[in-house]
């Protein structure tokens, strides 16, 4: 386990990381406990919107010399409109391995040529879909006070990551290369989640839009590294997030996409024309769910814009009680 003062004494160097970012910018390199007490999530108002400041934290102390600030993993949740069924699992493309959800989008996709026919939309609706984990300290929660002061993990999409990196790649040149994650010259973030509603299929779907947040001046989170010292220690594991013991085989999700689409005992073959692997780099929510009983209200996305698996299976009961 690295030790503290070897952390502080590496301040300020985050070439390494800055490679990491190179994969997530480049992506083809490797590379839930979201409903725990362990995860944090803005806090909305009586609007939908929420502010609060948080400091994204360095790789945590439990998971060894070469931890990194973050981890990410894909998943799926869509439904079969025929069947009924939802399909919510995490994607072995995490780890650059075959995954039956990507082989059936595949087919799909090639199985048309057109772009607005039914089998291409299928796959996008059923495209993969991209979070982040990292751990984080509450400096500041208005609307949840008994949350400041305390470390927890924060699952994040693409475009609060692109404003990471960003950080860390500025536009300009002449802009300073700053960590974010470094305890001794990173910077706090100052989430504003803000309400965006956008009509899907004759729906008006609400969810949150981050595009307001920035980071704030670099800066200690302490003046004192004993303070600083505790926080780093007190960070949750993220290699536990994307241990492989935490996905199911090929196999266990195959079975599962059968049982989804309908299938028995036939499961579709891999693709053995050229792939085209359809992934989810959108920060849109995915929307698409069977009918719901007359004037019921609009499903509103209570978390990161490609992220919130609640918001399925709380369709998928509501729609199995009306039946």
């Amino acid at each position: 386990m690295v030790d503290f003062k070897s952390l502080k004494k590496n301040s300020g160097n985050f070439d390494k990381l800055l490679k990491e970012v190179e994969k997530i910018n480049n992506p083809g390199g490797n590379y839930e406990k979201d409903d725990s007490d362990n995860y944090w999530k803005p806090t909305p108002d009586k609007s939908g919107n929420a502010l609060a400041v948080i400091r994204f934290l360095p790789g945590p102390a439990v998971d060894g010399d070469d931890a990194l600030p973050w981890v990410r993993y894909f998943d799926h949740g869509f439904q079969n409109k025929a069947t009924g069924k939802w399909y919510i699992e995490k994607s072995l493309t995490t780890f650059d391995e075959k995954d039956p959800v990507s082989e059936y989008n595949s087919k799909l996709w090639n199985s048309s040529t057109e772009d607005n026919g039914p089998e291409r939309k299928q796959a996008r609706d059923q495209k993969r879909r991209l979070h982040y984990v990292a751990n984080v300290y509450v400096v500041s929660d208005p609307q949840n006070k008994s949350a400041e002061g305390k470390v927890f993990l924060f699952k994040f999409g693409k475009k609060i990551m692109d404003k990471i990196t960003k950080m860390m790649n500025p536009d300009l040149e002449s802009e300073p290369r700053i960590n974010p994650t470094d305890l001794w010259n990173g910077a706090n973030f100052k989430l504003k989640m803000t309400r965006q509603n956008v009509n899907m299929s004759g729906r008006t779907v609400s969810f949150p839009n981050y595009d307001e947040s920035t980071f704030l001046n670099p800066g200690p989170l302490f003046e004192d590294d004993s303070e600083m010292e505790a926080v780093w220690k007190s960070e949750y594991s993220l290699a536990e997030i994307v241990d492989r013991k935490n996905f199911k085989s090929y196999e266990e999700l195959k079975k599962r996409l059968d049982e989804v689409n309908g299938v028995n005992d036939q499961i579709t073959d891999a693709v053995t024309t050229k792939r085209k692997v359809v992934e989810d780099d959108d920060d849109v929510p995915f929307t698409e769910s069977k009918p719901v009983a007359k004037k019921a209200p609009a499903p509103v996305v209570e978390d990161d814009e490609d992220e919130d698996l609640a918001m399925f299976r709380k369709l998928a009961e509501d729609w199995d009680s009306t039946r």
